[in-house]
């Protein structure tokens, strides 16, 4: 649960208009008594994303995602519970109050803050020391690569002395212990003594967010191994988890950012004009940083290396980017290695061009793979095709794989209903393949006690509850919070129930009780599972009672099946026998 109280959720909650909120994110228009759009957490053409201003929540029936003002900002900027609740007070005015740390808390929050003091003493020394005549090696080198001295502060360039301790004397002299250097990882310390792990390298110091100096990338002057050392990682330095150039990225007015290799790359861009660039930690792409990137943008250009290796790590990129709902494009710097290298040679405005003409991923990822076979080669040709089909499983929406595979059958010239149909092949053989796995291979049920069918069956009726709280008074004297089996379900169903005791319906309050966006989500989907709409009035009779039905009957068998207390038993026979005559606690729907 939330360390917040049920109260202070709840004042930030009601205090936030979800359909506001939600509106600076996506474009909503009015339907009903409710608003839609184009989903933001995944990609459709034709609006499935619905907000409801008087339940306060969202659904997406596309996806399925769901939630409350809290959960959208979970999900859509990557905050933390803690995190959005911040936004949200700060932003309806509702004062939090501070949270009481534990002393282990209160000393890793001491070690952070003092390891950003650390790294923002060496950023401003590394940066005297390239303004130095021991510097004058870095200064050159950046000067040669043409960085004008404004583009070297506003990045905090340095440079790293010809070796020794330099550093570790510096900050050792201003009372820092050795214990603290060591966490740093600005340091080699052994047997023979201390020994600063950067030097003569150039550096660019890692800022987060919040412009707190985080970690060093250094590029060596020569051709030592390796040509960049990066900063190991420590309590405040994650490279999978940071990108470097957002904190200055993350403030432009472009609508899409761009992620490149290196950090010369994105100086150069920011010097050039095109402040959105950033780059990752010299490491892959990761899901986390991907993640990162979906708080700030919808659409991503990727400007990675003309080389194979850059053509590598885009093909790594790519599925990561569509993983996380964002939109990936490829700009090609052909001729030219890099960006850098680009602008130098042709300016700006031919790098603008190439941003404007930035290559659909997918297409992409088919040119690459097209390159692996033989055009004129029936075989390798009938292999191109079988692996193309493949690739177009990644659309699970139906109307954006037959988009793609219409354009990539013409592109390609091969006959779209030949390729449809591989398509439909090679779909149902990844069902049959994974029906055909030993179950040892299978992924395993979190509870197995949990009935996948049952489990709807909670959803509908929580859900039917929502919908007409009139029914309340005689579903509850037919099923309590208990027969729902599954914790998760029965802890909703308790408070549900009591919002409806006490005439106080708000789902979205409910949903505020859970930390976690996974409990969340869960909780939105058992509130929003609609199947009522085309239904008339017997056939709704009829449903209900099923639904009543089958969850009391799943209830007694499971309680009977697991019994541990014999007296209970015979309360349980006749419970079962009254439930044999449905009949006589049949509930009747009024007309209209």
């Amino acid at each position: 649960m939330p360390w917040y109280s049920e109260e202070k959720i709840e004042e930030v909650r009601s205090r936030s208009d979800i359909v506001e909120i939600i509106g600076n994110y996506v474009k909503l228009k009015r339907s009903g008594g409710g608003y839609v759009g184009l989903c933001p957490f995944h990609s459709e053409k034709t609006p499935s994303f619905s907000v409801n201003p008087a339940r306060q929540m969202y659904k997406c029936f596309g996806c399925g995602v769901g939630g409350n003002v809290i959960t959208f900002l979970m999900e859509y900027e990557n905050y933390s519970f803690t995190e959005a609740m911040q936004y949200l007070a700060e932003r309806s005015g509702v004062e939090l109050p501070k949270r009481e740390l534990s002393e282990e808390q209160k000393r890793q929050e001491s070690l952070k803050n003092t390891l950003f003091e650390i790294n923002t003493k060496a950023a401003r020394f590394f940066f005297a020391k390239l303004k130095s005549e021991q510097g004058k090696l870095g200064y050159e080198y950046l000067k040669g690569r043409e960085l004008t001295d404004d583009t070297i502060v506003r990045f905090g360039l340095g440079y790293a002395g010809q070796g020794g301790d330099e550093l570790y004397q510096y900050l050792h002299r201003q009372g820092y212990s050795d214990t603290l250097l060591r966490e740093t990882g600005l340091f080699k310390m052994d047997e023979r003594g201390v020994y600063d792990k950067f030097w003569n390298r150039v550096m660019f110091p890692i800022m987060d967010l919040n412009n707190h100096v985080i970690g060093f990338g250094g590029r060596v002057m020569g051709d030592a191994k390796p040509k960049y050392l990066n900063s190991p990682e420590t309590k405040v330095f994650d490279k999978s988890r940071n990108l470097f150039g957002l904190n200055y990225a993350k403030q432009g007015k472009r609508k899409n950012l761009i992620l490149c290799e290196g950090y010369m790359d994105v100086i150069a861009l920011h010097q050039a004009g095109f402040t959105n660039a950033v780059a990752s930690l010299g490491t892959a792409f990761t899901e986390q940083q991907a993640g990162l990137l979906r708080r700030y943008a919808d659409e991503v250009l990727l400007a990675y290396d003309s080389d194979g290796a850059g053509v590598k790590a885009a093909l790594r990129a790519i599925p990561l980017l569509r993983q996380a709902g964002i939109t990936g494009r490829i700009v090609h710097m052909e001729p030219y290695k890099d960006p850098d290298e680009l602008i130098k040679a042709l300016g700006p405005e031919e790098f603008e061009k190439r941003l404007e003409d930035a290559q659909n991923s997918f297409f992409f990822e088919i040119e690459v793979l097209r390159k692996q076979y033989e055009a004129s080669d029936p075989e390798q040709n009938t292999k191109f095709y079988h692996e193309l089909a493949k690739k177009l499983l990644v659309f699970t929406d139906k109307v954006q794989r037959d988009n793609y595979l219409e354009a990539v059958a013409a592109q390609y010239d091969i006959l779209k209903e030949d390729l449809r149909n591989l398509v439909i092949r090679y779909s149902s053989q990844s069902v049959t393949d994974y029906r055909k796995l030993p179950e040892s291979e299978k992924p395993q049920k979190k509870n197995k006690k949990e009935d996948l069918g049952i489990a709807y069956s909670y959803q509908l009726l929580l859900s039917w509850l929502i919908e007409s709280p009139e029914l309340y008074e005689a579903v509850s004297s037919r099923i309590t919070p208990e027969d729902f089996l599954d914790e998760r379900y029965c802890a909703v169903a308790r408070m549900l129930y009591d919002q409806l005791e006490k005439k106080e319906l708000v789902p979205a309050k409910i949903i505020s009780c859970f930390q976690d966006a996974d409990s969340q989500k869960l909780v939105a989907q058992m509130f929003q599972t609609e199947f009522q709409e085309k239904m008339g009035r017997e056939e709704k009779e009829k449903a209900l009672n099923e639904l009543i039905f089958k969850i009391k009957e799943y209830s007694i068998d499971y309680r009977m099946r697991n019994l541990t207390d014999m007296n209970e038993l015979q309360t349980l026979i006749l419970e079962k026998k009254r439930w044999q005559t449905p009949e006589k606690l049949h509930i009747s729907l009024k007309d209209g």
